[in-house]
């Protein structure tokens, strides 16, 4: 079936998304959930669609009208998908809320949000509310929101409830569509507020980035994340079926991803990470390690469809149709953008935020790694001529942090251009190469800058998956790093329990990183080079519900009188 996309920009809001999906696509499946348990929840458009009103009329039942803020604490699926239309429909603005987030961060969100109803997941993979203090707070749980009428001894719907809930002014491009906080660890978090003309100019510029075909999508991404609803508007709008995995069991993962025939996947690096490791897994098992390089070093001078037709046995296992990686929020390594394309899968990397959406993009003929492309269309990009600092403006960009008056005026100037925080430079061709964070930015005694980020990404290269450079006295630069032995996570989750190494294999180890340093040195300036690294105490980093490291946690560590005991009693290299 030939692929027919709407005008999106001719929406008047994202509710429009869903209906029109529903008209043209009445008898596909658009979503569906992969879980331990098998499949569940294979909605059609239409099905959504009378879901996200049943929640609406519940919702408005519970007393929230247009303008309330709704809580919302749950696992990606169709479930949430239909609840947050049912939002959306009555003019209510979703909070989500990262699934691990600490009880004492929800309640503190929630008191700024200024909300008396949360929406929470159920099951076995859902949060646990008991520990959280919301006395004040209604909750449901998002299955009996989307249930059908009447089920659990629910009152049976008055028979005009439709009629009533068409009665609510439909929302539109500048009703507000969410409040997306930060983690508020500390004081007051902020809240970015999004409109539905904030999400629709990003999608309308996705549409015009992202090739038009038949995609069907794979997410491992939660909804609760900007990126995760971007797809979600995305795939609705291209009548792409989605299907969310729910389950951390990498043998789930790839059946579902083989079984659903995927062509498109929307990832952070570190999930591409974790892919490709599973196939050098397999390439070393059976003891094919050279004629794998050789055969992409030839590929790499070939058309994708010849090269996705000699590494077939690879494409198989990933369900034989999948031609594109949409990735973003975190560095890529060149090695690995390189290696996906050696076996014939284009990686699309662009730069963004919550606060603006996608800013910069690569497109499917021009895809260089190492850079985040060229502004996306309706996008103005600069940087700041003192600082180089990345700005943005446009239709993308949100409308300030919520009831934070000095917040949105120390990111949002008067112009109208968001302030990213992040630095770069453009290259030859026009395209944005990043540096680093403002905020994590080094200033050496000397008087140099440094970014950690840089640095990061020459020790991943050179070995360390990942790693957190930081300033531990005047002018000394060291790196906290991860056993370079340890499996990635397949999503976020409970951390994997430690390896027990021998001394012989902790002796290796530390070789191992030492000789990774050392390289990594080799390429870095005078005023970049390690001076020495610690051993993170566990498996992997703590991480955000999108992967991102906590930087904060690990630089507490490191400056405690008394931090974490350390493995296999390595605190600490000798200077590199």
């Amino acid at each position: 079936m030939k692929t027919v996309f709407p005008d999106i920009a001719a929406y008047p809001s994202l509710l429009e998304i869903l209906e029109d999906a529903a008209r043209r696509r009445p008898g596909e499946v658009a979503m569906a959930l992969a879980a331990d348990e098998g499949m569940l929840h294979a909605w059609s458009a239409p099905e959504v669609l009378r879901r996200s009103r049943l929640a609406a009329w519940r919702l408005y039942a519970l007393g929230m009208r247009p303008g309330d803020r709704l809580l919302t604490w749950c696992p990606s699926g169709p479930e949430l998908a239909a609840l947050t239309f049912g939002a959306i429909r009555l003019g209510v603005a979703i909070v989500p809320l990262d699934l691990r987030m600490a009880a004492e961060v929800i309640e503190r969100i929630a008191a700024h949000a200024d909300t008396a109803w949360m929406a929470i997941g159920a099951g076995r993979d859902a949060p646990d509310v008991r520990d959280v203090q919301l006395p004040d707070v209604v909750m449901r749980t998002v299955p009996a929101l989307v249930g059908e009428a009447g089920t659990d001894g629910e009152q049976p719907f008055p028979d005009d409830w439709e009629a009533q809930l068409d009665t609510v002014p439909r929302p539109t491009r500048d009703t507000l569509f969410e409040i997306v906080f930060t983690s508020g660890t500390t004081g007051v978090p902020k809240g970015a507020m999004l409109s539905h003309g904030n999400i629709l100019a990003t999608l309308d510029a996705a549409d015009q980035v992202v090739p038009r075909r038949q995609h069907r999508l794979v997410s491992l991404l939660p909804l609760s994340h900007l990126f995760g609803q971007l797809e979600l508007g995305y795939a609705l709008i291209a009548g792409a079926p989605i299907l969310y995995i729910r389950s951390r069991n990498p043998r789930v993962i790839f059946e579902a991803i083989r079984e659903h025939h995927v062509t498109t996947m929307v990832v952070v690096p570190q999930v591409l990470d974790l892919f490709w490791s599973a196939i050098e897994r397999e390439v070393a098992k059976q003891g094919r390690e050279a004629s794998f390089a050789r055969l992409r070093s030839i590929a790499r001078r070939l058309p994708y469809a010849l090269r996705r037709r000699i590494f077939a046995r690879i494409h198989e296992r990933l369900g034989g149709r999948l031609e594109l990686f949409v990735c973003s929020a975190a560095f890529l390594p060149p090695a690995l953008q390189q290696a996906w394309e050696d076996v014939g899968v284009v990686v699309l990397q662009g730069f963004g935020a919550t606060e603006c959406g996608f800013a910069t993009a690569n497109r499917v003929n021009e895809h260089p790694q190492g850079v985040v492309g060229k502004p996306v269309p309706h996008v103005e990009v600069r940087l700041d001529p003192e600082s180089s600092e990345v700005v943005v403006r446009g239709e993308n960009v949100f409308r300030g942090y919520w009831r934070d008056v000095e917040a949105t005026a120390a990111t949002l100037d008067a112009e109208g251009w968001y302030h990213t925080g992040d630095t770069g430079h453009w290259n030859e061709r026009d395209q944005l190469v990043l540096s680093g964070r403002i905020k994590n930015m080094i200033v050496l005694p000397n008087g140099l800058n440094v970014y950690p980020e840089d640095i990061e990404n020459v020790l991943r290269e050179a070995g360390l998956r990942d790693t957190v450079v930081l300033e531990t006295a005047p002018g000394r630069i060291e790196a906290v790093v991860l056993p370079p032995d340890e499996p990635l996570m397949p999503r976020p989750g409970a951390a994997p329990e430690p390896r027990a190494r021998t001394p012989e294999e902790a002796a290796a180890m530390r070789a191992r990183i030492d000789a990774a340093v050392k390289a990594a040195n080799a390429r870095l300036g005078i005023h970049q080079r390690v001076e020495g690294w610690r051993l993170w105490p566990e498996p992997d980093f703590p991480r955000t519900h999108t992967l991102k490291i906590k930087r904060g946690l690990v630089r507490a560590w490191l400056a405690s009188d008394a931090p974490l005991p350390v493995r296999d009693e390595v605190e600490a290299a000798p200077d590199a």
